[in-house]
C-alpha cells in the first residue's frame, strides 16, 4: 500500500550528513587564529619553516631532498595555508564588525540619554534662575517698600 503525504502531517526528521559544530566556538578559534597569524610570531615561523625547507631541499644531501627547485611542496603547502587563512580572517573580521556595530549602537543610545539628562538639567537650571530672580525682585520690592514707608513716617 502507497504511503500518502499530507500536509498537515509534518516530516519525521532526517539524520543530515554535514557535521554539526557550534558557531559560537567556531568563531572565537577563528579569531584567534586571525590573531595569531596577524602577529610577529607567526611571520617569524613562516620565515624560518620557508628558510629550512629551501636550504634542506637545495644544499641538503641529494638522497633526502624530497622537494627539488621549483618547490611544488611547499608552494601546495603555502597555497593550502593562505586558502584555509582568508576565510578564516574574513570570518573573524565579520565577527569583529558585528561586536562593533552593536557597541556603535549602545554608545548612542547612551549619547542620547545623556543629551536627554542634560537637556532636563539645563530646563531644571533655567526654571531655578527665573525663580530666584522672582524672588529677589519680590525681596527688594518689599525692602524698597518698607524703605519708603519708614521715610514717609520721619
Amino acid at each position: 500500500m502507497a504511503r500518502i503525504s499530507r500536509l498537515e502531517t509534518p516530516r519525521e526528521s532526517r539524520r543530515a550528513l554535514r557535521p554539526n559544530y557550534d558557531p559560537e566556538t567556531f568563531g572565537q578559534i577563528s579569531e584567534k587564529f586571525a590573531r595569531f597569524i596577524g602577529t610577529a610570531r607567526f611571520l617569524v615561523y613562516m620565515t624560518v619553516f620557508v628558510t629550512v625547507w629551501v636550504f634542506w631541499n637545495t644544499l641538503g644531501p641529494s638522497d633526502l631532498r624530497f622537494d627539488n627547485f621549483p618547490f611544488i611542496f611547499l608552494t601546495l603547502l603555502l597555497s593550502l595555508q593562505a586558502s584555509y587563512a582568508a576565510p578564516l580572517i574574513l570570518l573573524a573580521q565579520n565577527r569583529q564588525a558585528d561586536r562593533d556595530r552593536v557597541t556603535s549602537q549602545e554608545d548612542r543610545a547612551r549619547d542620547e540619554r545623556n543629551l536627554a539628562v542634560t537637556e532636563f538639567m539645563v530646563r531644571e537650571i533655567a526654571a531655578m534662575r527665573k525663580e530666584l530672580v522672582a524672588e529677589i525682585k519680590e525681596l527688594l520690592e518689599e525692602k524698597s517698600g518698607t524703605n519708603t514707608q519708614s521715610d514717609t513716617k520721619k
